[in-house]
């Protein structure tokens, strides 16, 4: 528990408050069921640890992995289903050992940065993917917003490798998947998407909590090669 509790300062609690607030609201608001709701808290408390560096992090993540596959099969999203079990499962077992194996001798994790050379070759993988990817998904005539779809797609698993290395650099990776996300849902809300707004309140969230975990990762990268 000590691991979870300690170390917040005041913006984090106050953050981590108004996130679990907004998780209460969207289940209030569509009417989803408890264990929906437990598969969206646990969501939250994944990603505003992560921004702490907290290995607890993956112990949330992994029954939020699990659980959101559950839901998506009960759904018929299959293709969610084999990305969250065939890739996300594997990748929080190995982010939770990568984070145990990897810490400082106060217990912080050693966080890391790429070289501009590493960085550059990122955004070109990331742009490549993308590309590739929009363009196999323009040729299925019931695919929304094929490019942006891919973008989405792509940058979430770069972003959870960068993760599990514990580059900083998974924190520009997010921010730039909230966007396209928020932008997404923006496109499908004017084509009259019920959820449109919720799914834009909901990222819109991450995208301020990925902000958040720059500044910190990259304080804390900068304090590790010092």
């Amino acid at each position: 528990m000590k691991n979870l509790t300690g170390g917040w300062n005041l913006f984090e609690i106050t953050w981590l408050v108004l996130f679990t607030s907004i998780a209460v609201g969207f289940t209030v608001i569509s009417k989803d069921s408890l264990f929906g709701f437990t598969v969206f808290i646990t969501g939250v408390l994944c990603v505003v640890l992560a921004a702490k560096g907290n290995l607890m992090s993956y112990v949330f993540g992994m029954y939020n992995t699990v659980g959101y596959a559950y839901l998506a099969y009960i759904n018929g999203l299959f293709g969610e289903v084999m990305l969250n079990l065939l890739f996300f499962v594997p990748m929080n077992i190995i982010g939770f050992y990568m984070w145990k194996s990897n810490r400082q001798e106060d217990g912080k994790l050693a966080m890391r940065q790429m070289n501009k050379m590493g960085l550059l070759q990122l955004v070109v993988a990331c742009v490549i993917g993308c590309v590739m990817l929009g363009f196999g998904l323009s040729f299925i005539p019931a695919q929304n917003s094929p490019y942006i779809d891919a973008a989405t797609t792509v940058l979430s698993v770069v972003a959870t490798f960068l993760m599990v290395r514990r580059f900083k650099e998974q924190w520009l990776v997010y921010i730039v998947l909230n966007l396209f996300t928020v932008l997404l849902w923006a496109i499908r809300m004017l084509e009259g998407s019920g959820e449109g707004l919720l799914m834009i309140v909901m990222w819109g969230a991450y995208l301020i909590n990925a902000i958040y975990g720059y500044y910190v990762w990259n304080k804390g990268a900068k304090e590790a090669e010092g």
